[in-house]
């Protein structure tokens, strides 16, 4: 540990016994448990707002969190000699959440409907200037990627000379897109039906790397983007990822609806929003957007095998989207 590390930490209640790197920051040994030190460039408003969300869901129960902890000054901001700003918390040594192992999935997805129902209790304060941390209508990002869609197939068509990936993009490219503009139109459709959705407290990265896997308990960590939002997006990232990785199985994502569900029961309006948001062909705009903002006279090959495998996929996919309802 270097010696600014030593000069920050050193402004803490804590007796440090060791410390080492990890996730881009310093995790300390201390004899309140470990710490995770780290830079930090935003607000300290935004550390008051966050932290009071975490205490908040402490006191229900949900222990695993990472808590900030205050110096001995009683601010959340410590500060270096140079002039860098950094923050502790609460930090757990367990492993990320394998999304490989369907157990691990279904039990992921638990938790996150537990946090998920103790956000929607949190009563919004005024103090905290939520209007600056309103996620957009997801539409809206739908519009934006479908018009990276059609200028990339665009500059594939007058190709003359076609590489196999830009092949492949011609071969898939109309049933991806007619998904994108369906999705649009669902999601815009369901919203002006839904006029101003009832929003609600979001993790906003739910990830498999934010889901910590301990000895009879589950850590949800880094809050950094939390907002106000539909908490859907939170469920969907997460679960895309291990439908990816397990060729959408069906019966694996009826379990984790399910799991979410008698936790925090979906309507009819979830539903509908999870729908749009699995029927927008994400991976699929991500490949051609890499593609199209990269040197498109070379394209590696994993690219061009995770495009063939949402074709070999696509069936798959639409049985459990059809399945959501």
């Amino acid at each position: 540990m270097n010696d600014r590390n030593t000069e920050v930490i050193n402004q803490y209640d804590v007796e440090t016994a060791g410390i080492r790197r990890g996730r881009g920051a310093w995790i300390c040994d201390t004899d309140q448990g470990l710490k995770l030190l780290r830079e930090y460039k935003g607000t300290v408003r935004r550390l008051e707002f966050e932290e009071q969300v975490l205490a908040y869901i402490k006191d229900q129960g949900f222990l695993y969190v990472d808590q900030y902890v205050r110096n001995r000054e009683g601010e959340l901001v410590s500060v270096a000699d140079d002039g860098t700003r950094f923050i502790l918390k609460d930090w757990f040594d367990k492993r990320e959440c394998s999304i490989k192992d369907p157990a691990e999935a279904v039990a992921a997805v638990r938790q996150i409907a537990v946090l998920h129902r103790i956000l929607r209790q949190i009563e919004m304060r005024e103090e905290w200037n939520l209007g600056s941390m309103i996620a957009q209508p997801p539409q809206l990002e739908m519009e934006r990627h479908n018009r990276e869609m059609r200028r990339a197939r665009t500059f594939i068509s007058r190709n003359r000379r076609k590489s196999e990936f830009e092949l492949e993009v011609i071969k898939s490219f109309d049933t991806f897109f007619s998904q994108a503009q369906e999705a649009f139109r669902g999601m815009t459709e369901l919203l002006k039906e839904n006029d101003s959705p009832s929003a609600s407290l979001c993790h906003g990265e739910l990830n498999q790397h934010h889901i910590l896997m301990g000895e009879g308990f589950v850590a949800i960590i880094e809050f950094n983007k939390l907002h106000l939002g539909v908490q859907m997006e939170d469920l969907y990232h997460f679960m895309r990822k291990v439908m990816e990785k397990h060729d959408w199985d069906l019966k694996l994502g009826m379990e984790m609806l399910e799991a979410y569900g008698r936790v925090t029961p979906l309507d009819a309006f979830d539903r509908q929003y999870l729908k749009y948001l699995f029927l927008y062909p994400e991976k699929y705009w991500k490949q051609i957007n890499f593609y199209f903002n990269a040197s498109k006279a070379w394209i590696p090959a994993r690219n061009l095998e995770k495009l063939k495998s949402l074709g070999r996929q696509s069936l798959a996919r639409e049985r459990f989207i059809e399945a959501i309802k």
